[in-house]
Formats: C-alpha cells, sequence, structure tokens
C-alpha cells in the first residue's frame, strides 16, 4: 500500500460512506479516491462471477470501477439504500450492460457451475435436484463426458433461441450467483415477475431436458 493510500485510510476510517459522499459533494479533495480504493475488492468479486458470461477479466474490473465511480456520483441516502447496497447494483449493472452490448460470448458448459435449485417435476412438485445434476450422471468415463457436452450445448442453444429476452437475462444473472432482488434491480423490474421469468426459465428447461432424456 504506497503512504497516501495508507494517510487516506486512517484519515477517513471512522467515517461513514454516507458522510463521505456528503463531502466529495462540497468539494474535500482526495475522498474520492478512499472510496474507490475501499470498494475495489468489491468490483473483482463481481468481476469473476460475471465472468461466466463471457467477458475479459481486465475488461470487466474497468467497467466495474465505472460503474463504482457512477454510485459516487448519483448515491442519494434520501433514496436509497446503504451505500455499499447501492454500489453494488450499480457495479453489477455496467458489467452486465457491457457484457450484453458486447454480443455476449457463450457460457461456460452449464454443468460446471449452474444451480438452478428451484426446478419442478412433473405435476408441479418441487425437486432439489440441481439442472447440474440433472446433466450430469457422475460418471468420468470419456462416453459419457461426451454426451453430457452434447447435453449442455443442447441446452445453451435452448436457452439462447427459446426463452423470452426477460427469462434468458434472469437466467444468466442467476448464474452469476445473484438472488431474485438483485436481479430484479439491475434488470429494472420488480421481484414477483423477475421470480415468475425465472420459475417459467427453469420449467422449460427442465422439460427440454425431460424430452432429450427421452429420445
Amino acid at each position: 500500500m504506497r503512504l497516501q493510500d495508507k494517510d487516506l485510510k486512517n484519515k477517513y476510517a471512522d467515517t461513514s460512506d454516507e458522510e463521505l459522499i456528503l463531502r466529495i459533494r462540497e468539494g474535500e479533495p482526495g475522498i474520492i479516491e478512499y472510496i474507490l480504493d475501499k470498494y475495489k475488492n468489491l468490483v473483482r468479486s463481481k468481476a469473476k462471477s460475471m465472468y461466466i458470461l463471457g467477458a475479459d477479466a481486465e475488461d470487466l474490473i474497468q467497467e466495474g470501477m465505472i460503474g463504482l465511480f457512477k454510485a459516487v456520483r448519483d448515491y442519494d441516502a434520501g433514496r436509497d439504500a446503504s451505500f455499499l447496497t447501492f454500489a453494488d447494483l450499480c457495479v453489477s449493472r455496467q458489467m452486465y450492460t457491457a457484457v450484453t452490448a458486447s454480443g455476449r460470448k457463450k457460457h461456460m458448459p452449464l454443468n460446471t457451475y449452474i444451480s438452478l435449485s428451484r426446478t419442478y417435476e412433473s405435476g408441479g412438485e418441487e425437486s432439489e435436484k440441481s439442472l447440474g445434476d440433472t446433466l450430469t450422471n457422475g460418471d468420468d468415463n470419456p462416453e459419457s463426458i461426451l454426451i453430457d457436452r452434447e447435453n449442455v450445448e443442447d441446452i445453451e442453444h435452448f436457452i439462447d433461441s427459446e426463452l423470452s429476452d426477460f427469462e434468458r437475462e434472469a437466467v444468466e444473472l442467476h448464474l452469476t450467483g445473484m438472488g431474485y432482488s438483485q436481479i430484479a434491480k439491475v434488470l429494472g423490474r420488480d421481484e414477483k415477475s423477475t421470480d415468475n421469468a425465472l420459475t417459467r426459465a427453469k420449467g422449460k428447461i427442465k422439460k427440454k431436458l425431460e424430452e432429450r432424456n427421452k429420445k
């Protein structure tokens, strides 16, 4: 840590984010650098999760820092929740917008990270089996791995071509570990419609898997 950074940390460590932002707007120098440094690990953490949607890690970090700067610029203590919550949203939204604007790259193989835990069996009963469990059978022999890979590619194509934009976006953000509330905020939707979109998407994927398994 540079001496200047250490001095800033010592100077502002006991001051709330909300007060610091007020002081930024009053023209006090140095605080913006302190806040950007304070939350750089939040940006890096978000970049790791968003990376699965297809983007260069360094580009994502850069976009995340832009989102963090916008959070400092736009934060309203009387309107928004804590600065941390607002910053988390701004960083996630900036990164996701950047990924979609660049033309999403292919997903990593879904069975390496997906966990759509609320899937449904026929008849609407909730199942604990994740989509990842459904896609793989635990057998590591080359034949099974090849079949799994084909299965995954088929589901990836299904997600891209058969889900609505809202359903696909909700699923993609869910894959990064976001909960319903944050997905709703990133997409500018209410939580109920987001929950419904994810439920529809999971149902469609489950049905597709069942149809494939019957072949």
